[in-house]
């Protein structure tokens, strides 16, 4: 397939739409977060800065690719149960949502959540079916969604109701050191397609990570994972030691080095110490090498509060790259694609998705 346009949902500052354009692909970016928006902006990148829930398809008409990578915090609570409940909630609310049911009762019933934020993941489906349902309306011809591994069971969820409109689905468990992505990181990430043909997850290029064991090693028809040191400009070697979830211990913090691939990005990064082979204090990573990692261009212009935020929570440019182009059909990217995500230097920002939009406060366009 060839898309027109993308609408991308919790659009952050930018991961999967830097994919896109990359491929030549426009796209707009529904974000409510004023920071991120900022550094779409400063990128260039169509944005409109406000809220996924005061939209719907017939605000972007001409896009036929939806895309989303909705709020994932009160997935990954632990201990207090917090997270079950949410997952138990969210899976009859699908139910819900696909036997059609009054929509104004499940906003009701959303409302009383504990956290709002839980009910964002319904978003995308929302958008789904009402591009499906209105006559005005086309229904998406692809669909990508990505989040943290234990939103898994929304996206199997989705997918069984996408099938059951005519959708090819795929969902499943990424990790981003197997497409060149020099951070170990894991993604639940799910394709559609509509029609009969068969969609599926990117082929992995890269081998998995395993500590201790040698870069060479593995199945021989893979590239080795990418090291931190064939990203990073530094001179010399250097471990990481990460001062993140650690509750304080010293004996519980992970340790990478250079040559490894940096252990999951966070916006917490700057808390990370960085130390010479002989324990001397480096500086710590800069919000452009933190970006890096992630594998936005080096040139990204990072802007607003929060940055190192903004990185963290961002899908890293090169999966999302191997992302779409399966859920397009369009095979494996080339080393030629790949290689243009280290730069940025953004073209003219393409045209408003829908004048309509324009009256809408926060409105903002590159």
């Amino acid at each position: 397939m060839h898309p027109v346009k993308i609408v991308d949902l919790f659009a952050g500052p930018g991961g999967l739409d830097v994919a896109a354009e990359k491929l030549g692909v426009a796209t707009v970016g529904v974000e409510w977060d004023a920071s991120a928006c900022e550094t779409r902006r400063a990128a260039g990148l169509v944005t409109v800065e406000g809220d996924v829930r005061k939209y719907g398809p017939s605000d972007f008409p001409d896009a036929d690719v939806l895309a989303g990578g909705p709020p994932c915090q009160t997935f990954t609570v632990a201990g207090s149960g917090a997270g079950r409940r949410a997952l138990d909630e969210v899976l009859r609310f699908v139910k819900r949502m696909v036997a059609r049911e009054d929509r104004d009762e499940i906003d009701q019933d959303l409302s009383k959540l504990e956290d709002e934020r839980t009910g964002l993941v319904l978003e995308p489906l929302r958008w789904a079916l009402e591009a499906i349902d209105d006559e005005n309306n086309t229904p998406y011809r692809a669909i990508i969604l990505e989040q943290v591994p234990a939103v898994l069971p929304v996206w199997e969820a989705y997918a069984v109701a996408l099938r059951a409109e005519g959708y090819s689905a795929e969902c499943g468990i990424l990790r981003t050191e197997e497409y060149g992505v020099p951070q170990t990181r894991k993604r639940a990430v799910l394709i559609a397609r509509k029609g009969i043909e068969e969609v599926t997850l990117p082929e992995p290029t890269h081998r998995p990570y395993r500590k201790g064991v040698p870069r060479e090693a593995g199945d021989q028809a893979r590239r080795p994972w990418t090291r931190m040191a064939d990203v990073l400009d530094r001179q010399s070697p250097f471990r990481v030691i990460s001062n993140y979830g650690t509750g304080g211990d010293p004996k519980a913090r992970g340790r990478r080095a250079s040559w490894e691939p940096s252990a999951t990005v966070t916006g917490k990064i700057s808390r990370n110490r960085v130390v010479s082979l002989d324990g001397a204090e480096l500086k710590r990573f800069s919000l452009a090498e933190a970006g890096c990692l992630q594998t936005f261009p080096v040139d990204y212009p990072w802007s607003g509060r929060d940055v190192g935020q903004q990185i963290g929570n961002a899908v890293p440019p090169r999966l999302a790259m191997h992302v779409l182009c399966a859920a397009f059909g369009w095979g494996t990217p080339d080393e030629e694609l790949l290689k243009s995500l280290k730069t940025w230097r953004p073209e003219k920002a393409s045209e408003p998705a829908t004048a309509d939009i324009a009256a809408e406060p926060h409105v903002e366009y590159a």
